[in-house]
Parts: C-alpha cells; structure tokens; sequence
C-alpha cells in the first residue's frame, strides 16, 4: 500500500481525522490524543482517596500521643502566670530524641485541645483542614459552652498554633529516623498549623502539618483513656499529666523518680509541697481507675521515687 492510498483510507474512516486536517489544525491532533486517553481511563480503576493522615480507625474512646511527648514537659500543670518562654531550648533529650520549642509554655488543659484536634484530624484526607463547632468541640472536652469556655478554646487554639518545635529522632542503632525543624535545612512545625474563624458559622478550620504522620509512625504513641480522663476533677491537672505518663509504658509497675516528675511538672517550689500534690494526684487516678497502690518511696539507691500500678 502506498503513501496516498493510506492518506485516502484514514481519510475515509470516520472516526480519524485526516492528514490533511491534523496539519492544518493543530485541535483536530489534540482532541485525538484525549479520546485515545478517555478509552483508556475507561478501563482503569478510579485514583485512591487521599489516605488519612494518621492513626487510622482511631477509637472514639481513645486520644493519642507521640510517646517522647508524653514523657517531655512540652505540656505541664502549670498556673497560668509561671509560664516560661522557650526560644529554641531545648524541651525533651534522651539518647534517641532531641525536642527544641519555641513559645509560651503549653499548659496541661492545651494538651486536651491538641489531642482532641489530633483526633478529628485522623478522620479527614492529609492536609484536609479540620472544620469544627466550637460548642461541639467543648463537648467533647467534657466542657460547657459558656463565653469563658469559648474564649478559653481561643486562647488555647491561638497558643497551639503560635507554638513550634523541632524534633530530631533517630533509631536505637544510631541512624536517623527523621529530622524536622533542623534549621536552616528545614522549618519548624506548629503544634497546630494554623486556624481561621468563621463568625457567621461559629467554625474554626484547624490545619494540622503533614508531618505529624511521621512522627506517629511505627505506632510509637501512647493511647489515652480519654472517658477517664474526662472524669479527673478539675484542678486536678497534675492527675492528667500522670495520666499522659502512665500511658507511655506498658510496664505494670512503673517507678518514676521524684526529681523526674518535678522537671516534667516544670515544678520549682518546695518539695514537700510537690509530695502533698502528687500524693492527691495520685489519689484522683486511683479513683478514675488508671493506676492502684500509688506512693511515695524510695529506690534501692535510696533515692526518692513515686511508685504505682498501671491498670
């Protein structure tokens, strides 16, 4: 067959353009190539829904917390006025983990807005922003939605979001596991990325940086009773930072030394007052059920230490 008569045949096929029409128009070759790519995607299987973001199938009865987190003084039991300003400090060190913060020291009751958000956020697409009711989000913080609720939840949010940290973490051989905030090679990440308010709807839409799911990685993250944890009394935010504690180890006896949890706590006032408030915190998370036989002692280097049984 030659050149003219294959020109001939396309041009008599219906369903193709001609040689001569692909040269003149350029649209008649670009409208050829889609339909050839419409029959194809016809056949293929739809693209898969953004995965969430982290902790998939996360219980309702349940919050969580990257176990360094649980175990650093990035949230304390602290009174509003006490609290320090980090500026790239350094939060939390052990062999494997090195967490820097920069801001207003988050105080216990933020933890509770952060894990709830943490929450919200496992149910959405990564980097989907978090839309939710202020009044059904204090709900779910156990609390009533009075103005000093709502402006409680603002203030909390607002530190959350002003509130950055870097994390370097590395495997138990001493390789790099990942690296976020190592300035100037990367930014830091917010506690919350960011948030906006809707006046006419009364919705925030809270933004959670992407890399949280790093960080949740390997399941190495404690769950939180979070029922229990509604129950603890107010007041008693020294019983909820004990109860982020016990839920980093699945020791059943666990012993933590006194001089430990007075850092944690961002405690610098007498001891003996910190033993009176440890000893009632202890008391509170009996009574919820978290830990039995909670006391103070001493190690077998005669160093003073809070023991407990976790249930």
């Amino acid at each position: 067959m030659g050149l003219l008569e294959t020109r001939e045949s396309v041009a008599q096929n219906k369903e193709l353009p001609s040689f001569r029409d692909v040269a003149s128009n350029p649209l008649v070759r670009v409208r050829e190539i889609a339909a050839k790519a419409q029959a194809r995607n016809k056949f293929k299987s739809p693209p898969p829904i953004s995965p969430q973001m982290f902790l998939p199938g996360m219980d309702e009865h349940m919050r969580a917390m990257p176990n360094y987190l649980g175990r650093a003084p990035l949230f304390a039991p602290i009174a509003p006025g006490r609290k320090k300003i980090h500026d790239g400090s350094v939060v939390y060190k052990t062999d494997n983990v090195t967490l820097k913060g920069w801001g207003k020291q988050l105080s216990e009751d933020l933890a509770d807005i952060w894990m709830h958000a943490i929450y919200l956020a496992s149910k959405v697409p990564s980097g989907s922003p978090i839309v939710i009711n202020r009044a059904e989000f204090l709900r779910g913080l156990g609390r009533n939605e009075s103005g000093a609720s709502y402006n409680w939840l603002r203030r909390g949010v607002i530190s959350l979001s002003t509130y950055t940290i870097a994390i370097e973490a590395q495997n138990k051989d001493g390789k790099p596991k990942y690296s976020i905030g190592a300035l100037p090679s990367s930014r830091v990440m917010q506690m919350l990325g960011g948030f906006d308010y809707a006046d006419e709807t009364e919705e925030y839409r809270l933004v959670v940086d992407p890399r949280w799911r790093q960080i949740f990685g390997n399941r190495e993250y404690s769950l939180i009773d979070w029922p229990k944890r509604l129950q603890i009394g107010r007041g008693q935010d020294l019983a909820k930072s004990l109860q982020r504690l016990v839920a980093t180890s699945a020791d059943s006896i666990q012993r933590y030394n006194l001089a430990f949890l007075t850092e944690r706590a961002q405690y610098s006032g007498r001891m003996r007052d910190f033993k009176y408030a440890l000893d009632r915190a202890m008391r509170e998370l009996e009574r919820v059920e978290i830990i039995a036989s909670g006391h103070i002692g001493k190690s077998t280097k005669d160093i003073p230490q809070a023991i407990w049984t976790k249930l």
